[in-house]
C-alpha cells in the first residue's frame, strides 16, 4: 500500500482518531493512552501498530517507560489530496450555481 492509504487506513478508526487527538496534546506514556479505552492493552497496542505503520506515530522508551509522540507530517499529505478535491467540488458547485441563478434571470425577463 501506499503511504497516503495506509495513513487513510489509520484514520479511519474512531479509536485510532481519538489516540490522535489524545497525542496532539503533547506525548503520552502507553499506559496514559491506553487509559480511556474500554479494551484489552493488546487491542491498543495494534491500534498503534497501525498508527506507527502509517507514520502518524513514534515510540522513545525512557527506561521502564515508552512515550508516544505524534508526527503530522503524514496527515498534510491528506490535506493535500483533500484540498484537490476540495477544489474540483468548488469549480463544479460554482457551475451548478451560475447555472441556476442564469436560468433564474431568463424567467424574470
Amino acid at each position: 500500500m501506499d503511504r497516503l492509504t495506509n495513513v487513510l487506513t489509520a484514520i479511519s478508526h474512531p479509536t485510532r482518531r481519538a489516540i490522535i487527538g489524545k497525542l496532539a496534546n503533547g506525548p503520552a506514556r502507553f499506559l496514559d493512552v491506553a487509559k480511556p479505552f474500554d479494551t484489552a492493552l493488546n487491542a491498543v497496542t495494534k491500534h498503534l501498530k497501525l498508527l506507527e505503520r502509517a507514520g502518524l506515530i513514534e515510540r522513545e522508551r525512557k527506561g521502564r517507560e515508552v512515550f508516544i509522540s505524534l508526527r503530522g507530517g503524514p496527515l498534510r499529505e491528506v490535506v493535500r489530496w483533500v484540498h484537490h478535491y476540495e477544489r474540483f467540488w468548488n469549480e463544479r458547485l460554482d457551475t451548478f450555481e451560475q447555472y441556476f441563478m442564469d436560468k433564474n434571470n431568463k424567467e424574470k425577463k
